[in-house]
């Protein structure tokens, strides 16, 4: 009642907008991705496994915590999201796993390409980008919905001082060596001698790894 008089006091309004508190929770995505015929296909699932300040750093694909009923959900739901709104292109539906109700909970949809894309391409051996392109030339999709066996993790690599609170530090690249091999790939273009601005974001390049399950990935 108190809140609800102080709202009507300040906006003349006293109607309260009331959501549910979680207590544990993960942040899980769909890939997505339909085309012009209507045709739409979920292409696996992320977890947003590390994220500091709201910004994601490590992101993993598949989700080591979601059970497969839900990851079934997940799926399903993304889908009928993106063919309800009649959405065409590559995009992400993200939801909140509810950790103790092992509930699931739409949050969002980011209506674009996202930093993280590659760890679903990896799992999948799927051009989202190209595919992407076809669909906005209006071409139909390929493939289909997938349920990946593989794992991948992918680290975002930031130009940042951990000694001040990980402020940007832009600067002069003075030695660059990028890690290669076996499944292991390096979205960037950073080389020794590369001046870093201060006038974009502080990502400056992604490590990708995956294997034949978490753990390997993780060694890799």
């Amino acid at each position: 009642q108190l809140v609800s008089t102080e709202a009507k006091a300040a906006f003349g309004n006293g109607d309260l907008y009331i959501e549910k508190f979680v207590t544990s929770m993960r942040h899980i995505e769909a890939q997505v991705l339909r085309d012009t015929q209507g045709n739409t296909r979920v292409l696996g699932i992320r977890d947003c496994s590390v994220q500091r300040n709201n910004q994601k750093l490590i992101e993993e694909s598949g989700s080591t915590l979601l059970p497969q009923e839900l990851r079934d959900q997940v799926m399903t739901d993304a889908a009928k999201i993106a063919d309800a709104v009649d959405y065409v292109g590559a995009g992400t539906v993200e939801f909140i796993y509810d950790v103790p109700n092992n509930a699931t909970y739409f949050m969002e949809m980011n209506t674009r390409i996202q930093v993280e894309h590659p760890i679903t391409e990896q799992v999948i051996d799927y051009d989202l980008i190209r595919e992407q392109i076809k669909v906005a030339y209006g071409d139909r999709i390929t493939g289909k919905n997938y349920f990946p066996q593989l794992f991948s993790i992918e680290c975002r690599i930031n130009a940042e001082d951990p000694s001040q609170n990980f402020q940007p530090s832009p600067g002069t690249i003075g030695m660059c060596h990028q890690p290669s091999g076996f499944r292991t790939r390096v979205d960037g273009a950073i080389f020794q001698g590369l001046k870093v601005t201060p006038y974009y974001d502080s990502m400056i390049c992604k490590l990708i790894c995956h294997g034949r399950n978490r753990i390997e990935a993780i060694q890799r």
